[in-house]
């Protein structure tokens, strides 16, 4: 897949749940659970940044790369 989402770890290590994170942040549990999901095709920079700050955490504990680029099969 090339990256993946490791939001639920960085949410269980900070002690917070996603509901209390979508109020800080803006964005709706919908939203969030596509991202926790791995199915997002996108995030804006700002919405990152925004989860970062309240999770006191680098975009490099939530999106990590796995070393495969690879097209995944059937797109």
């Amino acid at each position: 897949m090339g990256i993946r989402i490791c939001l639920d770890e960085v949410l269980k290590k900070k002690r917070m749940t996603s509901k209390e994170l979508c109020r800080q942040v803006g964005i709706t549990e919908a939203n969030l659970s596509v991202l926790r999901s791995g199915k997002a095709k996108g995030i804006r920079l700002h919405t990152m940044n925004r989860i970062c700050y309240f999770l006191q955490c680098d975009v490099g504990d939530i999106l990590k790369f796995d070393g495969n680029l690879d097209e995944e099969e059937g797109e």
